[in-house]
């Protein structure tokens, strides 16, 4: 797929300014949230906390514009290291999918928000000392090199995980079951290369095909399935997981996990077990001690290689980026489902799978500047990952210490990186120099998303990520208030380490 990135680079859109989107799942696409140029900016400000009283009780705020000058005050998760780093290094062997600035004049604040929901304002508080562009670049620098995967450490995971997965799938392929079939794909943020912290988390798809399916939409999200055969040939081995003419996630998910657990049984060279069973989730999860712990996402996807569905015609906006060919060649590519069941009520629809377009999200990591040399040894570096890697350790960090914010995941913050790289396509725009004004233009990004409850699906434009059937208002807003405290006195949860 090297050869499909576009040489030229994009030239740069006006920006639209921000509107107020909808909250419904099917809400319009074109409401993203803008930010802005990741170029030095001067004097921005942040507003005062807008977060008053008990949050449960809060009347819905209306959307805030974003606009160029003024900072919006809010966000966090990540992956991806400096120029020269480790990180840019490929992993060790590729097999096993591992699971895998704010402006120096802003003021901040003294006194830490309250951990209950109700915490106050923190406006018109002492702000916290200034601190120079150069000291905060520093501090920058330092966290993404504590982030970066250590080398000798890398060896040593991957070692254990190709171990313990190559002998799955050997036995998988060699016994008579329903996935005799299965072929490894190497997926997650190990491969992206945005992993953070340790090399302690390895997501694997086993991937199977199935010719001649017909896909029957669940919902109105575009993203959850039935899946039906057109035709079911004598002898078909799947046939035994059909609900009916549809095929049950749920059956043959359960018949996975219990060949899984069988196979485990007879590794002896290595410490592994296979966890409990997750409700709604798609993988077998194993767990290596090594003598550190290791832990390892086997997920089941069904491989597709007609026309991608057509609620993803509109996905996947990366003409101005990364280019048309570059686009129309990825649609080309296979897309899976994953036995990741839709939620139900209180419970999730058994029979149903989820698009998963987890291979593209890949390619579009490796492939990430609108020149083709962007951080390649010879080209100009940039800070996209580290922006990446920047928010979702944010993220990681504060879910540690708040259980309100369990409703967010990474892929939040993928999703929203994917936004404002469409958004910001040229390389210049994220000079590894100004990582400081990048980062904090990508949290007013993504501050916006939670603030308008906008944050669409990057493949399925119907799909909004922060819906209120999905993440809860209080939630959201919850998670503004511990940004916005973060943001205006210098991120101090990056120091705990």
């Amino acid at each position: 797929m090297e050869d499909l990135r576009r040489r030229t680079s994009a030239p740069r859109a006006k920006k639209p300014a921000a509107k107020r989107a909808t909250t419904a799942p099917g809400g319009n696409p074109d409401a993203l949230p803008h930010a802005g140029s990741c170029g030095p900016r001067r004097g921005a400000r942040s507003r005062p906390a807008e977060l008053n009283g008990d949050l449960t009780e809060k009347p819905r705020a209306g959307a805030t514009r974003v606009r160029p000058g003024r900072a919006s005050v809010r966000t966090k998760d990540s992956q991806t290291s400096s120029p020269g780093a480790a990180e840019d290094v490929e992993p060790p062997v590729e097999q096993p999918a591992v699971r895998e600035p704010a402006d120096p004049e802003v003021p901040g604040v003294a006194k830490a928000p309250s951990h209950r929901r109700g915490g106050r304002s923190t406006a018109g508080q002492p702000r916290a000392p200034r601190v120079s562009g150069k000291e905060w670049d520093k501090k920058l620098k330092e966290v993404l090199d504590k982030l970066r995967l250590k080398r000798d450490e890398i060896s040593v995971a991957a070692k254990t995980v190709n171990r313990v997965v190559d002998h799955l799938l050997r036995r998988m392929q060699k016994r008579e079951s329903e996935f005799k079939g299965v072929e490894q794909l190497n997926t997650g943020s190990y491969y992206e290369h945005v992993k953070i912290s340790a090399p302690n988390e390895f997501d694997v798809m086993f991937k199977l095909e199935v010719p001649r399916i017909h896909l029957q939409e669940y919902d109105d999200t575009g993203a959850f399935y039935f899946v039906k055969f057109k035709r079911i040939p004598r002898g078909n081995p799947l046939s035994h997981f059909l609900e009916g003419d549809i095929l049950s996630a749920t059956k043959m998910l359960s018949k996975f996990r219990e060949i899984i657990k069988e196979v485990v049984k007879e590794i002896t060279d290595t410490d592994v077990s296979v966890e409990e069973e997750k409700p709604g989730s798609p993988a077998v999860t194993l767990l290596i001690r090594n003598p550190e712990e290791i832990s390892v996402d086997i997920i089941l996807a069904l491989e597709s290689k007609g026309s991608w569905p057509i609620c993803t015609k509109e996905g996947l906006p990366i003409q101005s980026w990364l280019g048309t060919k570059v686009r129309t060649q990825l649609r080309l590519q296979p897309f899976y489902l994953v036995p990741k069941n839709a939620k139900h009520g209180d419970g999730f629809q058994g029979q149903t799978w989820r698009l998963s377009f987890s291979h593209t999200e890949k390619f579009i990591l490796k492939n990430h500047g609108s020149e083709k040399t962007c951080c390649e040894s010879a080209g100009v570096k940039c800070c996209r990952k580290d922006c990446l890697k920047l928010t979702k350790y944010l993220l990681e960090q504060l879910k540690k210490e708040y259980e309100e914010l369990e409703p967010f995941c990474s892929y939040h913050v993928k999703t929203a990186m994917f936004h404002m790289w469409t958004q910001e396509p040229q390389d210049s725009q994220w000079d590894s120099k100004n990582i400081n004004s990048c980062f904090d233009n990508f949290l007013m990004f993504f501050v916006e998303c939670l603030r308008t409850e906008n944050l669409v699906h990057f493949f399925i434009p119907k799909f909004n990520l922060f819906s209120q059937e999905l993440i809860d208002q209080n939630s959201k807003d919850f998670l503004l208030m511990k940004i916005e405290y973060e943001r205006n006195n210098r991120f101090p949860i990056f120091d705990k380490f």
